[in-house]
């Protein structure tokens, strides 16, 4: 399953995000706190700031760095919160980029 979330996580394109829930269901995770477990101890080397809570805030702990890393894809937010409805990634649909 780490595989698999990994897997999921390096699939969100540039300028799209997605929330620990959408990666938990395309990976087959059984709860989206498994995603988060995976991100804090082995994703540094994945785009983990395209991945956020299902109200588009980012976790306190992570709000000012992961909201520059979206704004450089051209991601915005509006104050800190990033508008699902314009910027979710959803898979099988072409990218958004």
């Amino acid at each position: 399953m780490h595989e698999r979330i990994r897997d999921v996580v390096a699939s969100i394109p540039r300028g799209t995000v997605a929330t620990y829930g959408d990666v938990a269901a395309v990976a087959g995770a059984s709860t989206p706190r498994l995603v988060g477990r995976v991100l804090s101890e082995d994703g540094a080397d994945l785009p983990w700031h395209r991945v956020l809570r299902a109200s588009g805030v980012p976790a306190p702990h992570l709000v000012h760095r992961q909201l520059e890393l979206l704004r450089a894809e051209g991601v915005l937010a509006d104050g800190q919160r990033i508008d699902l409805g314009t910027y979710r990634w959803q898979p099988g649909r072409p990218d958004l980029t």
